[in-house]
């Protein structure tokens, strides 16, 4: 008997759902609504391969190899560390007959849930794999449950740009949301020049945003960013200190932030943008770093009446929100072909 949320693969502990698992059943038979995904590309969240290339200083091989142990001992992509995985691509090699998911064997598909939920067995040791980028070119297979959601990958786009646009796909999503529920907003995004943030940035826009502001830590993010033309102001800031942050945005604002969106793959990141969003105002974490406590125990400790929300990943149409943005908004997709081609 299978569980539309996927409860019978989980090995260890039991009673928990698969993303809390420790351990997951990642053999290659499915149940009757399942649906077995032959595996072409895992890409992995921001924050999952900075800790583990900065673990390794870098090396490739050894990135490679913890990977591989990650993926061998519990039966799925999730960093022990950060908690995340990442999302993948591959063939629709087998569908349950009772499987809700709206695939076919052939279609070539994005996972739209994390790969720390996923079970995934991987069959060519990452062997084309250098360990120096977050999309990894693999050969295994990953089960799908009924409750699992994925997107067939359009025909007009690269694959590798639609893989890294859907592992991101919930920021822009969201942001949109809150942005229109305000009439004109400021918005900052923390990270404007990444995935996420570039997404963010447009997305804020189309919303209706009055003015918005990318906030980058490098010289060099900032002429991309300036670049693609997505934010009214972008300013050079570390997101890690706090009244550097703030002073940043009020100081093209002429204020705080009406709406904060945080899109960084580093910790320590939660008290600059409560201080640099207004009170009333509303901060978006999006990272995987971000510590929850932190942010709540910080907000009290400034006496911020803040609305704070997690992004977690979905919001209904949001792939086709983040493919449109690409097709239609060229410096979001300048910057992420620049992405991939550094990658």
């Amino acid at each position: 008997m299978t569980s539309p949320v996927g409860l019978h693969r989980v090995v260890e502990p039991a009673g928990v759902l698969p993303q809390a698992a420790t351990r997951l059943d990642a053999g290659r038979e499915i149940g009757a609504d399942e649906v077995r995904i032959r595996v072409e590309r895992l890409n992995l969240d921001a924050a999952s391969f900075r800790q583990l290339s900065e673990k390794h200083a870098g090396d490739g091989a050894a990135v490679r190899a913890e990977v591989l142990e990650i993926i061998a001992s519990r039966g799925k992509m999730h960093n022990p560390v950060t908690g995340s995985g990442g999302m993948l691509i591959g063939v629709v090699d087998e569908v349950g007959p009772e499987s809700p998911l709206p695939v076919k064997p052939g279609d070539r598909v994005a996972t739209l849930v994390s790969l720390t939920l996923t079970p995934l067995a991987i069959t060519d040791g990452l062997a084309s794999w250098d360990g120096r980028g977050e999309q990894v070119p693999c050969a295994g297979h990953a089960i799908l449950f009924a409750r699992s959601i994925a997107a067939v990958l359009p025909d007009d786009l690269d694959p590798m740009l639609s893989l890294a646009v859907l592992d991101v796909c919930g920021a822009p999503a969201l942001t949109a949301r809150v942005v229109a529920g305000y009439d004109r907003p400021t918005v900052a995004v923390i990270g404007g020049a990444g995935k996420s943030g570039s997404l963010s940035l447009a997305a804020a826009t189309r919303a209706g945003a009055g003015r918005t502001v990318g906030v980058v830590p490098v010289p060099a993010e900032r002429d991309r960013l300036l670049a693609a033309g997505l934010a009214t102001d972008v300013v050079l800031a570390d997101a890690r200190d706090p009244v550097a942050l703030s002073a940043a945005v009020s100081g093209v604002l002429g204020g705080p932030a009406d709406v904060t969106v945080v899109c960084v793959d580093v910790p320590g990141c939660e008290h600059g943008a409560i201080l640099a969003t207004a009170e009333g105002g509303t901060v978006i974490f999006f990272s995987m770093a971000t510590s929850f406590a932190a942010a709540a125990l910080g907000a009290e400790g400034l006496a911020a009446d803040v609305t704070m929300l997690v992004g977690n990943g979905y919001v209904p149409g949001h792939a086709e929100l983040a493919l449109s943005l690409v097709r239609e908004v060229a410096g979001v997709r300048d910057l992420f072909s620049a992405r991939l081609t550094a990658d």
